[in-house]
């Protein structure tokens, strides 16, 4: 490997989770690059735990698709792929679409507005027709989202599959290319998803995604 990670620094939860987290990080930053091998051995060294959460964080990477393994030959960070990432974005722009209904559905007024709140950045970035700003933005909103759905099992299922999800969809550009109809588009949602109106919700989100 190229270039050695820095210490970890023990936040008071598992350290299996951590150190998951910081390679996660590390394969979408590109400081472990597609095809790189991954010895156990030298990541406990340089993060300075042992080699156990190191070897549970390399499998659950392994489960996501971040980190392919052949017994006995090599563990490596893998490399993307136009139908993983085709398939990614598909599933989470439905995905966005289940989580805005039941969202609606579930979501205290508070918790709402704070999910409203979160889209107003979206609206901000893409009047501005800032790509990066766009992209950290909605993955912020997105968050939220799936938060407000209170659902237990989405809430289990992006705690495992967030990483692999940011990285598949790193290739996202937006359906609309046009910043103003755009923008025009999250503010329609923004409004619907405020006064809680489900099926147009879902229905922008739909065009907005390239569902429809």
């Amino acid at each position: 490997m190229s270039v050695p990670l820095a210490p970890l620094v023990p936040r008071g939860t598992v350290l299996g989770d951590e150190v998951y987290a910081r390679l996660g990080e590390a394969i979408l930053d590109g400081s472990l690059a597609p095809g790189e091998r991954l010895r156990d051995h030298d990541l406990a060294e340089w993060l300075g735990v042992s080699r156990t959460p190191v070897r549970e964080a390399l499998q659950r990477l392994e489960r996501v698709g971040l980190v392919e393994v052949s017994p006995h030959r090599y563990t490596r960070v893998s490399t993307p792929n136009s139908k993983a990432q085709a398939d990614t974005l598909e599933f989470v722009a439905y995905l966005m679409c289940n989580a805005a209904r039941m969202a609606i559905v579930h979501a205290s007024d508070d918790v709402l507005d704070g999910v409203v709140a979160e889209l107003n950045a979206v609206i901000e970035a893409s009047r501005a027709d800032d790509y990066a700003e766009l992209m950290r933005t909605s993955h912020v909103f997105f968050a939220a989202l799936t938060r407000a759905t209170g659902n237990v099992a989405i809430l289990l299922f992006m705690r495992e599959a967030e990483l692999a999800i940011r990285r598949n969809i790193a290739t996202w550009r937006p359906t609309i290319e046009c910043p103003l109809g755009r923008s025009s588009s999250y503010e329609e949602f923004r409004d619907a998803l405020a006064r809680r109106d489900g099926d147009r919700a879902e229905s922008l989100l739909r065009e907005l995604h390239g569902l429809t």
